[in-house]
């Protein structure tokens, strides 16, 4: 238990002391406004290149993601169909079909899949 302990304290100190090593050596970048302003073509910018973000946007990504995992828990079930009956292949389905039309019409009740301007 001594021995484990001490390997720890050492990968630790070895460790904290490569970091503080580093953060005194690295190259320090002093910020500026022209510097972090965007470049269009020597020209100062018509409009700010920070734009809001679309939160519609984020939710079909979202969306798409959950669908996607669905999907990637879909493909190793037909793998196992071999060794089911038709009624469990059946009921599983259906309840897998229930569960993804029911959150899309959750999510289309809440107003997500609308694309407002």
């Amino acid at each position: 238990m001594t021995f484990l302990s001490m390997m720890a304290f050492i990968i630790a100190t070895i460790s904290f002391l490569i970091i503080f090593i580093l953060n005194l050596t690295s190259k320090k970048s002093f910020s500026d406004r022209e510097k972090s302003s965007p470049f269009e073509c020597g020209f100062d910018p018509k409009s700010s290149a920070r734009l809001p973000f679309s939160i519609q946007f984020f939710l079909i990504a979202i969306i798409f993601l959950i669908f996607d995992v669905e999907i990637t828990l879909i493909l190793p079930y037909v793998k196992n169909t071999q060794m089911m009956s038709i009624t469990e292949i059946s009921m599983n389905f259906i309840i897998l079909m229930f569960i993804l039309i029911t959150g899309t019409a959750h999510e289309w009740n809440q107003g997500a899949l609308n694309w407002k301007t």
